[in-house]
């Protein structure tokens, strides 16, 4: 691992600015991804800015009926915390399917956002990869891509996006708050926060330089019945192959998203429109563009399957 400075900001527009203004500065909170790619050279930050003290760690009802999260709470609290396992289970249930007990107690709702992918030729500094170095090629296109994206892909990375919770967000159309380095707050719907890998894909995100994520805000609950489910290689500490997180009320309408299939959680809202028809109707438009490779265009059949037990399970 590299030296690098550490100091602890003291309000979220100080840390910014202080991330704008310092060479190679990162934000750390629970550190559950960062550390690792720090001791594995994949991230050789100069400078550690801990934003652990300031106060973004609170769940709090908001005046439209919905709940706005501190971008410090940790994903064992959220997922626990009697509002969103009663209004919004689809997010608990996803918490509960990441990580392991020890990594949820660390994890922070903000770093899960922004989550880097488990690509293992992103994790493997002998191997080209444009996302750890850009210009450098993508070694999984025409290598082992079984776990790989199936839609959203460019000639620059195929990646998968890993978080479970940012899925669950999607479906729920969440909303990110964030502190720029100038002291200014800015919203962002969940649905333009992440980018797809396009010629940048080491640029993730639509944050600017030095910018904090400070909150996550969900909208007053939708109601239905939310399931998450998650199939993966082995049953526990595993991500995803193929993971639907799904909101479906009496009449057959509600709303799908997908992980493990794209560089971001995927959601197309117009095939949405499709529910009442069934899974295939829906993935037909949910995945319409696909460009599977041989090794991984299983995953089409199994997010149509996937989908079709979630929908039978909530029709009971």
């Amino acid at each position: 691992m590299n030296a690098f400075s550490y100091d602890r900001a003291r309000s979220p527009a100080e840390a910014a600015a202080a991330a704008l203004n310092t060479p190679g500065a990162k934000f750390i909170a629970g550190g559950t991804n960062l550390l690792d790619l720090m001791k594995l050279g994949i991230e050789t930050p100069m400078h550690l800015i801990d934003v652990n003290g300031l106060g973004l760690d609170k769940i709090e009802a908001t005046s439209e009926g919905g709940l706005r999260i501190g971008a410090l709470v940790r994903n064992t609290d959220l997922a626990a915390d009697p509002r969103v396992r009663r209004d919004y289970s689809v997010l608990s249930r996803a918490l509960l399917a990441g990580a392991s007990g020890q990594l949820r107690n660390m994890a922070t709702t903000g770093g899960n956002l922004l989550h880097r992918t488990r690509c293992p030729y992103f994790y493997d500094t002998n191997q080209p990869c444009n996302k750890r170095s850009p210009g450098s090629g993508c070694s999984a296109i025409g290598g082992f891509s079984r776990q790989h994206a199936v839609i959203g892909v460019s000639t620059a990375c195929i990646a998968t996006h890993p978080s479970d919770m940012a899925v669950a967000m999607r479906v729920l159309d969440a909303t990110v708050s964030t502190v720029r380095p100038d002291g200014s707050a800015r919203t962002i719907p969940i649905a333009n926060f992440h980018r797809l890998p396009g010629d940048t894909p080491h640029i993730e995100t639509t944050l600017e330089r030095g910018e904090l994520i400070t909150s996550v805000t969900l909208p007053k609950p939708v109601g239905g019945v939310q399931l998450y489910r998650k199939v993966r290689d082995r049953a526990s500490y595993a991500f995803a192959l193929v993971s639907v997180a799904a909101v479906v009320q009496p009449d057959g309408t509600g709303r799908v998203a997908l992980g493990g299939v794209a560089h971001k959680p995927w959601r197309v809202e117009a095939a949405e429109t499709e529910m009442s028809r069934g899974a295939k109707a829906v993935t037909d438009r949910l995945l319409a563009g696909a460009s599977p490779t041989h090794e991984n265009e299983f995953k089409l059949t199994l997010a149509e399957r996937t989908l079709g037990a979630v929908l039978a399970q909530a029709k009971g």
